[in-house]
């Protein structure tokens, strides 16, 4: 693997990291800040929200930029963004700052996509992007939890200042490492948005929204989970995520692997069991034990998806991906918002602290099928063509009889 993917992976490093790190600093941010906690939740929507707006956003405005420079840009507008967080004197501000940086993500990661399947031979390019998108999982297993202790012992704004840092670093790495990849000749915004006429480009960024809406169906509500089902101390939840995080590497790794050699195959067994795990969470959400085992194999299962998705997204937007790619970025944000807020519903119906892992179950199983629908449109179109194409009449050579 070339060694320009440790610079995008040190990029989505520090992008993983200030995206959840403001999931475990909420409460001393609303008290610096003099706000509710539900107030200062508005930190993390408007996140989500830049992440889904940013993505395609950032991608048209970039697309007359060769993308080794966008990329640069993109991060000197998440340190910019994380410098404002750090340094924020009102609330306000501080959401401005979120904002800022989360524009940078999606289309980080959309173009981030296919310059690590550019630098690659065909048969790897799941496996680069996989490389690239460890970066964002090793961040919930290190540079969350550490964040989260810099920010509770020494304060959230030196949390802000580090990860602006690590952006600096992630630029550097851009900037040195990076090649200067040839801009595609001939894509225009048109083509760009042609992609999106591909019924197995939206039948992907479904699969997106579905499969890892179902993982933050449950994840979303892990602390009242695990403290008031299973029996675990508040402090025990630091490092459940961790395990959570852990099963994130673990299976992008794989699904990276695995879906170079068999896509489909590998879509089919990672939401298939991720909505068979999720609906056994609501049994095993009573164990200590089983619940740990199950909030990883969720991260497993869940990010298992994401290489196949994300390199799906680009076989079928081929030509013109960069915008898909960073749209389909921007349904991970989609599928977590509506999940979290499907989750939200059924707890306040009274169904209890378990509940939103039927929602992710359901979640998961609809995006199953639609992994079987695309299949067989595929299959249908594959076989068409075939038809068309020996119905086509052979050109005989002709021959000259010379007298």
């Amino acid at each position: 693997m070339p060694l320009a993917l440790l610079a995008l992976a040190i990029g989505a490093f520090g992008i993983g990291t200030t995206e959840f790190v403001i999931m475990g600093l909420l409460p001393e941010v609303a008290n610096d800040y003099g706000v509710s906690i539900p107030t200062a939740g508005f930190l993390v929507t408007g996140y989500a929200l830049g992440v889904m707006f940013g993505a395609p956003l950032m991608t048209v405005l970039g697309t007359k930029v060769p993308r080794k420079r966008m990329l640069m840009l993109l991060m000197g507008l998440f340190i910019a963004g994380n410098l404002l967080s750090a340094l924020a004197p009102a609330f306000a501000v501080m959401l401005a700052g979120r904002v800022v940086a989360s524009l940078a993500h999606g289309a980080f990661f959309g173009i981030g996509s296919v310059v690590a399947a550019d630098l690659v031979a065909p048969h790897k390019r799941a496996g680069a992007i996989a490389m690239m998108f460890t970066g964002l999982t090793v961040a919930n297993v290190v540079g969350v939890p550490l964040g989260t202790l810099v920010g509770q012992s020494v304060g959230w704004r030196v949390t802000f200042a580090v990860v602006a840092a690590l952006g600096v670093v992630g630029l550097a790495g851009v900037a040195k490492l990076v090649p200067d990849l040839p801009k595609a000749e001939g894509v225009r915004l048109r083509h760009e948005l042609a992609a999106f006429k591909n019924v197995q480009v939206l039948l992907a960024m479904a699969m997106t929204v579905l499969g890892f809406g179902g993982v933050f169906a449950a994840i979303t509500y892990i602390a009242p989970m695990m403290t008031h089902v299973a029996g675990f101390a508040d402090g025990s939840v630091t490092w459940l995520l961790v395990l959570f995080g852990l099963g994130m590497v673990g299976g992008n790794l794989v699904g990276g692997k695995f879906a170079d050699r068999a896509l489909m195959p590998m879509l089919y067994v990672s939401l298939g069991a991720l909505a068979v795990v999720l609906a056994l969470f609501t049994l095993t959400a009573h164990n200590k034990f089983a619940s740990a085992v199950t909030v990883f194999l969720i991260g497993a299962l869940g990010f298992a998806t994401v290489p196949p998705l994300q390199k799906r997204v680009l076989d079928h937007a081929h030509g013109a991906p960069t915008l898909a790619s960073a749209v389909n970025i921007g349904a991970f944000n989609l599928g977590n918002a509506l999940a979290a807020w499907l989750g939200g519903v059924v707890i306040g119906a009274g169904f209890g602290y378990t509940a939103p892992n039927w929602v992710g179950a359901v979640l998961a199983a609809a995006a199953l099928v639609l992994a079987f629908l695309s299949a067989a449109l595929e299959r249908r179109e594959t076989a068409a063509s075939r038809t068309v194409a020996g119905s086509l009449p052979v050109e005989r050579p002709t021959t000259t009889v010379h007298h």
